[in-house]
């Protein structure tokens, strides 16, 4: 792997990189509260398989650029950053994997950009008309994201978890997670991504960005690009009720559930899921 400094769209962004020069780009975008190492066995598996994968930290974790403010973490600008990703790769188009809010940047990624886009993988994380539907009807996913309320208030989130040696967002994945599936040396480099200078802020802000700076639905919310959405079904924070509706809105898509799996399917059953995902890009090879 090699780890670079890449200029996207005003900022610089610490990418991970692999995989031959000439293999087709993939990139991989983590979720909250992870960073590239989040996508650990996902990285030398399509190296191997031929694939030129990027990484990214993105905006405001650990080692990329943290823009200050609230309204630098909204959607357009983190759409724009995998853009500009792309650009720089020399690329006319990518595959994008999301998982988490990474996969709400792809969501929009996909809404805004199609043509940049050549297949998309979303992992347990609905289509954002549903899930702001879902969130506003369903006294069930209110709960589940209520959360999302705490992480508004200024200063007082990110000041615990740091006094408390981030137990908040440690206990927060393991416990939402099978167990084993993250180590303490996992834990460890985690909580050096989080005690990165202003990152957990921006890493909130992304949270207050989707409320206090919400983005208008998209007059239309069907989504061109050829899409994987594959769901752990045991997630404690997002209802797989949200997966069929999302599916449903995408001109070429496909849900798979995976029944034992949590919100962290990706670590939990890495191997079927590089395997699906593997499989479904590969359905692209003339694009």
């Amino acid at each position: 792997m090699e780890h670079k400094q890449i200029t996207t769209n005003g900022i610089n962004l610490h990418v991970v990189q692999d995989g031959p020069s000439k293999g087709r780009l993939v990139i991989l975008l983590h979720g909250f509260p992870e960073f590239w190492y989040g996508w650990r066995e996902q990285i030398p598996f399509f190296a191997a398989a031929g694939y030129r994968v990027w990484a990214p930290d993105q905006r405001g974790y650990n080692l990329s650029d943290k823009p200050e403010g609230i309204a630098a973490y909204k959607l357009d600008e983190l759409a724009a950053d995998v853009i500009g990703l792309i650009d720089a790769a020399g690329q006319e188009k990518a595959f994008v994997v999301g998982h988490d809010w990474g996969a709400a940047v792809a969501w929009w990624v996909a809404a805004k950009y199609p043509e940049r886009v050549a297949r998309m993988v979303v992992i347990n994380v609905p289509h954002m008309s549903v899930m702001k539907r879902h969130v506003r009807r369903s006294f069930t996913q209110m709960r589940r994201s209520r959360y999302v309320l705490y992480f508004q208030l200024p200063w007082l989130p990110e000041r615990l978890a740091r006094q408390k040696n981030w137990e908040a967002p440690a206990q927060a994945m393991m416990g939402s997670s099978r167990p084993g599936t993250f180590t303490e040396t996992d834990l460890d480099a985690y909580r050096r991504a989080w005690s990165q200078p202003r990152a957990y802020t921006s890493m909130l802000n992304w949270y207050r960005a989707l409320v206090q700076r919400p983005h208008p639905r998209p007059a239309n919310p069907a989504i061109s690009v050829p899409t994987l959405l594959i769901w752990g079904a045991q997630d404690k924070f997002l209802g797989r009720e949200m997966a069929q509706p999302s599916i449903d809105l995408c001109d070429d898509g496909r849900l798979v559930f995976i029944e034992e799996a949590t919100h962290w399917v990706q670590h939990e059953e890495a191997d079927r899921v590089n395997k699906l995902m593997d499989e479904f890009l590969r359905g692209d090879s003339k694009s």
